[in-house]
């Protein structure tokens, strides 16, 4: 697979704006994917005592946690989908291997936790980061949801988003003309 070949919600972009952070926090599209399978193999893997085969940080490796949220130039989005697609295969084994009430220990959380809890609390954070990324992907490109950019979404073409964006825009200065003091990233 070249390094230009990802999933769907990243296609068409280049390797900068898939690794260009676009909050103040750092949030950029490979780095979700990133720590969506750092995170899964963690929590399908080391929870319930079936480790991830692969060699990652560990949890508690604060300077190397921090590396989760983000891509080394050296790391291809190739090599981090496809890190994704084999925690997916290790989670789902994790889960078709025990039953829904299993129990494992969240080191991180110090607390027992079963099954059932872990698959609703990643299905909960991955749900989440789906969301960013969908923002983030309209930031990069004006891309929304499953459309591409040149798509219409509902049926309206880029100028009457634009214009809402602007009535929206004037709506927030009215209501607070002094609140707002930058435009958005």
């Amino acid at each position: 697979m070249s390094d230009e070949s990802v999933p769907d919600d990243a296609a068409g972009l280049r390797a900068a704006n898939l690794r260009r952070p676009l909050t103040s926090t750092g949030t950029n599209l490979l780095g979700l994917v990133k720590h969506c399978a750092v995170s899964g193999s963690r929590y399908f893997g080391e929870v319930f005592a079936r480790p991830f085969p692969e060699p990652l940080p560990r949890w508690d490796d604060e300077a190397a946690s921090g590396a989760q949220f983000w891509a080394a130039e050296h790391e291809t989005r190739d090599e981090i989908v496809g890190l994704y697609r084999r925690v997916w295969e290790h989670s789902d084994a994790t889960i078709k291997a025990l039953p829904i009430d299993a129990p494992g220990y969240v080191p991180w959380w110090r607390e027992d936790v079963m099954l059932f809890n872990i698959m609703v609390h990643v299905l909960s954070d991955t749900t989440r980061h789906a969301g960013h990324a969908d923002i983030l992907r309209e930031q990069l490109d004006g891309a929304v949801g499953m459309l591409p950019q040149s798509a219409a979404l509902h049926g309206r073409d880029s100028a009457f988003w634009e214009a809402r964006r602007a009535t929206i825009e004037q709506a927030a200065r009215a209501a607070d003309p002094a609140g707002i003091s930058s435009p958005p990233h």
